[in-house]
């Protein structure tokens, strides 16, 4: 107990240095945009007694450290600041676009982790069967394709030619349950679709290789049905790299949806940020980043703990 308590504290210890450090490198990479953000907001034709201050409301004037030691010390309050381009509270807009994110990547997960372990589990069961053959070319064919390819692919086909679902994803908080599932499926489609192949490639590889171990051939030669080896020896030892590459896309779902609520003009966190760089609103662009930074080292973090506790040869290895 000891063992695992002392590896998880060091896992958080790493993962606030990490945290630390992105950080800094999403205030540097704000602050190194090219053009003045104040006339941008203000204008070509503003004077410079009306820049300076500007400026000064809205602190520029004062040195990059100080201005990067008020902004984290603000965000570890819960104080993401004020948005330049609405005057509105930047937590009040972020909280109901994470709202929406997180209903995607969970809606997708459900749909994903689940198929991907059946079809991962079956094709190492029917091993070099052209039902594996046709699972596998799938999933290559799936994985080779970028999200807004497939976001597309199926716009045309279920929105264009079908007319089944909407291509653009409308939300709305005095919505059901179902009227939004309705909403989100293609986008949802599209991450499930991305997402599974590499996680039921991954299931299948990984009791594959437990397949070939000693006592999975003691148990072939005892007569011990194949199905019943894989369920219940083969998949329990193969669940360290399985957990891995399921937290980690899970953290793709969150925090790689950008693409896809843009291509679907999803109300979600990944199209406020894009929408807060065409704007040039610097503060919500860097509320964004730091959550999406935070949501992808919290979940590397768990796959790297959850991994290491399902196999106790990595637990005691240091």
């Amino acid at each position: 107990m000891n063992k695992i308590l002392n590896m998880v504290l060091k896992r958080l210890g790493l993962g606030l240095l990490t945290l630390v450090i992105v950080s800094m490198l999403i205030f540097i990479g704000v602050e190194a945009l090219p053009g003045d953000i104040t006339e941008a907001i203000l204008g070509q034709q503003a004077t410079e007694e009306t820049v300076a201050a500007f400026r000064k409301e809205l602190n520029l004037d004062l040195p990059a450290h100080v201005r990067y030691s008020q902004w984290l010390y603000g965000i570890v309050q819960g104080d993401f600041g004020m948005s330049l381009a609405n005057k509105q509270p930047i937590g009040e807009m972020i909280g109901w676009r994470l709202s929406n994110t997180l209903f995607l990547a969970v809606t997708a997960a459900c749909i994903c982790v689940p198929l991907s372990l059946i079809l991962g589990i079956l094709s190492a069961l029917y091993r070099n069967t052209p039902f594996d053959r046709i699972v596998s070319m799938t999933s290559l064919s799936a994985i080779s394709f970028p999200e807004f390819f497939v976001a597309y692919i199926l716009i045309a086909l279920l929105s264009v030619q079908f007319n089944i679902f909407p291509s653009m994803v409308t939300l709305d908080e005095d919505m059901s349950f179902f009227q939004k599932i309705y909403e989100v499926f293609l986008p949802c489609l599209t991450l499930s679709i991305v997402v599974m192949a590499h996680m039921m490639r991954m299931t299948r590889a990984a009791i594959i290789n437990v397949l070939s171990s000693p006592y999975i051939e003691m148990a072939l030669l005892k007569g011990i049905d194949r199905r019943r080896i894989i369920v219940e020896h083969a998949f329990p030892n193969s669940l360290s790299p399985v957990i891995n590459v399921i937290v980690l896309n899970l953290a793709y779902l969150i925090v790689g949806v950008v693409v896809v609520e843009v291509v679907f003009v999803y109300p979600g966190l990944g199209q406020l940020m894009v929408d807060s760089v065409a704007k040039r609103d610097l503060p919500v662009v860097q509320s964004c980043g730091i959550i999406f930074a935070t949501t992808y080292i919290f979940l590397n973090l768990t796959a790297d703990i959850l991994s290491r506790i399902s196999n106790p040869r990595l637990l005691y290895s240091n």
